[in-house]
C-alpha cells in the first residue's frame, strides 16, 4: 500500500510540475528575470506549494504517521550554518543557470528532453562528488 501511495503521489506531483510550467526552463528563467520580462505566475505556484506544505508539515508534527501508516521523521536540526547557506546558494545558482531544480528536471528528463537529461546527469555527478568528499572527512 505504501508503494502505491508513493507512486500516486509522485504521479500527481509530476503532473502538477508539468501543468504549472515548473518543468519548462524558459518559464523558470522568465520568473527569475526580475529586471526584464518578468513572469510572476510561478510565484503563485510556489505560494500554493508552500500552503500545501504548511498543512502537510503541521499534520506531520501532530500525528508523526503518514497516510500509509509509515512513521514520519522530521528534521530536528535548526542551525543555519555555512554548509546550509552554501548549499542554498549552489541550488539557486544551478536553478538560475539551468532553469531546473531536481524535481522538475526529473520530470522533464522522463519526457526525453536532452537538456534535462544532461542536467540530471550533472546533478547526479555532483551528488556523487559530494558523497565522496564528505566520506573522506
Amino acid at each position: 500500500m505504501s508503494l502505491l501511495i508513493s507512486a500516486l503521489s509522485g504521479l500527481i506531483f509530476g503532473l502538477g510540475l508539468i501543468l504549472s510550467g515548473m518543468a519548462n526552463p524558459s518559464k523558470v528563467s522568465a520568473f527569475l528575470d526580475l529586471a526584464g520580462a518578468w513572469d510572476p505566475s510561478l510565484a503563485l505556484v510556489m505560494g500554493g506549494a508552500v500552503g500545501v506544505g504548511l498543512i502537510g508539515f503541521a499534520r506531520a508534527r501532530r500525528r508523526r504517521i503518514a497516510w500509509s501508516g509509515d512513521p514520519i521523521e522530521l528534521p530536528t536540526n535548526t542551525v543555519i550554518d555555512a554548509r546550509l547557506l552554501g548549499g542554498g546558494l549552489l541550488f539557486g545558482i544551478g536553478w538560475g543557470l539551468g532553469g531546473y531544480c531536481p524535481g522538475p528536471a526529473l520530470v522533464a528528463a522522463g519526457s526525453g528532453s536532452g537538456e534535462a537529461l544532461l542536467f540530471v546527469g550533472a546533478m547526479l555527478a555532483g551528488m556523487a562528488l559530494h558523497d565522496r568528499l564528505i566520506a573522506r572527512r
